[in-house]
């Protein structure tokens, strides 16, 4: 069995769990443990692919010589880099291919093995080409190479430091294959124990560390799939929701094509007595009606797969819109499952009417005009309908649910402006540039970007929202240790930056022209910084060392208003602006503010900065849009689904109400026009209909809600700012429901209303 190794260690009080790990703790972990058959180190990250104007930034897989080991996958061509080749300090700059791009970008020619491809700052030697279909662990946006992780760390490591020795980056994940007999407690005990060595040669090196009892470091081996590991993402833990929300919809269109079947199977029933008094056995017409069923579900299962191909691609775009394309009709498993899904669909679709057929006097049916116990052997279509309605009641109970919770992250006051805004991101690709000319290339895109017409402001900064973020040790006159009220969070910008994002000063000003490099040090701080180190005074004019103790005092200029910058949640707001100048000039990028919607001009603003980039060097240009964008997609896949799938569940329980009333109306005919003989008038019978059709209505409604109501416990933490028992959604939902049973009820009662007497005594 194959793991992901996840490390855990209790910070203030809360335990974290990270699938990052240093390459020296890997190879510790590796060293140190007896549990595994073989061990791999890796990681992902897009880079550019290309030299000049062909250079792409795409996917690249960075593994260890190991990883291949762990799946049955020969090369297409060529061969996998080795172990000598993958060895620290600085590897050997080799690259496998995938086999799509070998296709596409050397045409599936052999002659691709020993020509050179630059990824990042490193041009590689092409060694292999992966087989066909090989993505490694990252199906869903598939890399175009694999390099080894050593030469990728060589060429990306912190200055001046022996990464392979020391426990400073984390930037690698671990992979483990258990022995055979090994249980995964077993292996969490093994890897505990060597990241317990691991973590005490950590603190030799920091002496500053919190010691093991109490920091509690321990191991576990979890899912491969970070988004199923000890931190699953909201993303993942929606999308099971949304897989469960599929197999609902399944289980009301069964129902209905069910009670559909059942009613053709009553109105077959003498046709079938006949047949049994003829000498055909039960079980040949059991397997006729099993065999009509599977035939239907099966051409709906086609139907579907078309249906998915279409929609996948619609989706995919919405919320992977990076991901690779996957064609349904050309995965063999998804075929398959759509297969297997199809044939249970069917043998459940028939099992009510086939039920029916074995528990029916057919002696009895025989007899012309036999009705009696008709209503009685109904009770199995009337219940399925119930289930529709319960079942489609808990779907839009759910998605009222994801809505709301969209309106309140959309509604979170972020402290900035998202739309209007582009980030401008610099790729080095390994040019280096000293300190001067890298405040002179920023320096420069700043003054190019808010030359362009169509830009209104643009300013540099270090960090980005839910992108990036910087902390530091801070010291104010007296409060011990500023560390424990909690993480300050800094960004270094120019004079333009809150005029850029639109973020609100609230007192004093903002970073300005005059706080150049030798002035005295400014800073801004958010209103909660204010409140948190200064309650009840005057922030302005206060001494705050960012940095150590012995600095000089930045002095607060201004409070601008909280942000959002890690959690749309539960974010402190503890931040705070120093001035570009006086900080790391020559690091970052820009910010830019655009009249009107940012995206359509980002493509024309990369290619006017992208002139003024050196070497091999480039930008990337991205709408803040996109980035806050990944924030709210869980609520976004969750409203979105779940209102698509409570729409056609809607559709499919008003539709099979309505076959159920129409049914019982054509089989109540005689008792309607007696009715109406006696004196009954059409508003009584359309009212006797309608009642009928609420009452099951109702019964649905009551049960359903009573499903939500216990499925909110799990759904809860999924929600945002928003109760999963919110009695606004539930009336709604309820309300909605009643008006489509009285409309679906209705239309079948007019027929019972226009039922002439003679006529109906005369029926059958």
């Amino acid at each position: 069995m194959t793991h992901r190794i996840y490390l855990a260690q209790t910070y203030r009080g809360k335990e974290q769990a990270s699938g990052y790990l240093q390459y020296a703790r890997y190879v510790d972990l590796t060293s140190w443990t007896s549990a595994f058959a073989r061990t791999a180190a890796f990681t992902e990250h897009d880079l550019a692919v290309g030299v000049g104007a062909e250079a792409r930034e795409m996917r690249v897989g960075i593994v260890s010589a190991s990883f291949f080991g762990f799946f049955d996958a020969p090369p297409a061509l060529g061969r996998y880099f080795t172990a000598a080749e993958d060895s620290p300090p600085d590897g050997t700059a080799v690259a496998v291919l995938s086999y799509a791009f070998w296709k596409t970008r050397y045409g599936g020619r052999s002659e691709a093995l020993g020509s050179t491809l630059q990824i990042g700052p490193t041009v590689y030697t092409i060694i292999g080409v992966a087989p066909e279909g090989f993505a490694g662990l990252w199906p869903v946006q598939q890399p175009v190479a694999f390099i080894p992780i050593t030469s990728h760390a060589s060429a990306h490591r912190p200055p001046r430091d022996t990464w392979w020795t020391t426990y400073h980056w984390m930037w690698a994940s671990m992979l483990v294959q258990r022995k055979p007999g090994v249980s995964v407690a077993a292996a969490n005990t093994d890897l505990t124990n060597a990241f317990l060595r691991s973590y005490a040669a950590q603190r030799m090196e920091s002496p500053g560390l919190a010691p093991a009892e109490i920091a509690r470091p321990h191991a576990l081996a979890a899912s491969v799939l970070s988004e199923r590991g000890p931190n699953e993402s909201s993303f993942a833990r929606v999308a099971t929701w949304v897989a469960g929300v599929a197999v609902i919809v399944l289980l009301i269109a069964c129902a209905n094509v069910a009670n559909l079947l059942l009613a053709r199977a009553l109105r077959r029933r003498q046709e079938i007595a006949i047949r049994l008094a003829l000498g055909v056995s039960r079980a040949r017409l059991l397997s006729q009606l099993f065999a009509e069923s599977v035939i239907l579900a099966l051409l709906g299962g086609v139907a579907g797969l078309l249906v998915a191909e279409w929609g996948g691609a619609v989706l995919r775009g919405q919320f992977l819109a990076r991901s690779s394309q996957v064609s349904v009709m050309g995965d063999a498993r998804t075929l398959l499952f759509g297969g297997a899904a199809a044939l249970v669909a069917g043998l459940l679709t028939a099992l009510a009417p086939a039920l029916q057929t074995r528990r029916a006097d057919f002696a009895g049916d025989l007899k012309a005009g036999a009705r009696e116990g008709t209503f009685q052997r109904s009770r199995a279509r009337l219940a399925l309908l119930v289930l529709q309605g319960a079942l489609c009641v808990v779907l839009l109970i759910g998605a009222g649910l994801f809505v709301r919770s969209l309106r309140h992250v959309r509604a979170v006051p972020l402290g900035y402006d998202v739309d209007p805004v582009l980030l401008v991101d610099l790729n080095m690709r390994g040019v280096q540039l000293d300190s001067a000319h890298g405040v002179a290339l920023r320096r420069d895109l700043l003054e190019t970007a808010q030359a362009i017409p169509e830009v209104m402001h643009a300013s540099r900064q270090l960090t980005v929202p839910f992108w990036s973020t910087s902390t530091m040790e801070l010291h104010v006159a007296g409060i011990d240790s500023v560390h424990r009220l909690g993480e300050f969070a800094l960004n270094a910008v120019t004079p333009e930056y809150f005029a850029t994002l639109g973020t609100r000063i609230l007192r004093g000003r903002g970073i300005a022209i005059q706080d150049a490099k030798n002035a005295p040090r400014a800073i801004v701080v958010s209103d909660a910084m204010a409140k948190t180190l200064w309650p009840g005074r005057d922030p302005i004019g206060q001494c705050v060392k960012v940095g150590a103790d012995t600095l000089p005092c930045s002095y607060v200029v201004g409070v601008a208003e909280n942000i959002k910058y890690q959690h749309l949640g539960d974010d402190p707001g503890l931040f705070y602006y120093v001035s570009e100048a006086q900080w790391h000039p020559e690091q970052g990028g820009l910010f830019i503010r655009t009249r009107g919607q940012a995206a359509p001009y980002a493509e024309p603003i990369r290619r006017r900065l992208q002139q003024l980039m050196p070497g091999t060097s480039y930008v990337t240009v991205t709408p803040l849009r996109e980035i806050l964008g990944e924030q709210t997609r869980s609520w976004q896949l969750g409203a979105t689904m779940f209102l698509a799938f409570g729409a056609l569940a809607l559709a499919l329980a008003a539709i099979g109400l309505y076959s159920v009333m129409a049914y019982t109306v054509s089989q109540r005919t005689q008792e309607l026009g007696v009715r109406a003989a006696l004196g009954a008038q059409q508003h009584d019978l359309v009212r006797l209909v309608v009642s009928e059709g609420l009452t099951l209505g109702a019964a649905g409604i009551v049960i359903g809600v009573v499903i939500a109501l216990a499925a909110g416990n799990w759904l809860g933490p999924l929600l945002f700012q928003e109760s999963p028992h919110d009695p606004l959604v539930f009336g709604f939902v309820t309300v909605a429901l009643l008006g489509v049973t009285v409309v679906a009820s209705f239309i079948p009662s007019r027929r019972a209303a226009r039922v002439d007497p003679m006529v109906a005594l005369r029926y059958e």
